[in-house]
């Protein structure tokens, strides 16, 4: 059996998992800017990005970062905290005039109601255009932070692992159960905007 000397390599960026070139193409034939979701443990970021040849060029951006000037006391890399990043993205654009978006979720596993999704959800509440499916979207409690709220009151039995799941908030001496207050506060403030 003849082996060939010929090795074609990969483009960097596949090589890297950086981009999904096949999918990247997808959303480009749209001609439409694109709404674009990373997401680490602890952060959260959106950008509305578009095309341009010499490399894309990030329009606008949110970061979980920016909720705390909206006075966002809680975690930025919860499920409340990713829509009202896709809250704040969502307002900006409109601020900015771009209408219709076709949303990226890059590398990210699309799974129904996870932190991608929230994202989603808070640019549609925030007037955005996207394509995109009612069932992946979390629930309106989830959005809301009532999940973790029960979560705490679960908890509470076992100090131990109060302490390690919740050890920010209780540091922190934040409380959990006026998550919803503070959710819906800092939406009126980024509405305001």
């Amino acid at each position: 059996m003849k082996k060939s000397d010929v090795y074609t390599v990969q483009f960097r960026r596949k090589r890297k998992q950086s981009t999904d070139y096949r999918r990247r193409l997808k959303i480009l034939t749209s001609n439409k800017p694109r709404l674009v979701v990373r997401k680490s443990l602890k952060n959260i970021q959106a950008a509305i990005v578009e095309y341009d040849e010499k490399g894309d060029v990030v329009k606008i951006s949110a970061h979980s970062s920016n909720l705390k000037k909206f006075g966002w006391i809680h975690a930025t890399g919860n499920l409340p905290a990713a829509y009202l990043v896709g809250f704040l993205i969502g307002r900006r654009a409109k601020n900015a005039k771009f209408d219709e978006v076709v949303f990226d979720i890059g590398f990210n596993k699309s799974v129904k109601g996870c932190k991608v999704y929230a994202v989603l959800a808070g640019a549609l509440d925030a007037g955005l255009s996207v394509h995109h499916s009612k069932e992946i979207l979390p629930s309106k409690e989830r959005i809301m932070g009532k999940h973790i709220m029960v979560y705490e009151e679960l908890l509470k039995k076992d100090e131990s692992l109060l302490k390690k799941q919740f050890g920010f908030y209780l540091k922190n001496n934040i409380v959990l159960s006026d998550i919803v207050k503070k959710f819906e506060e800092v939406k009126d403030n980024i509405n305001k905007q």
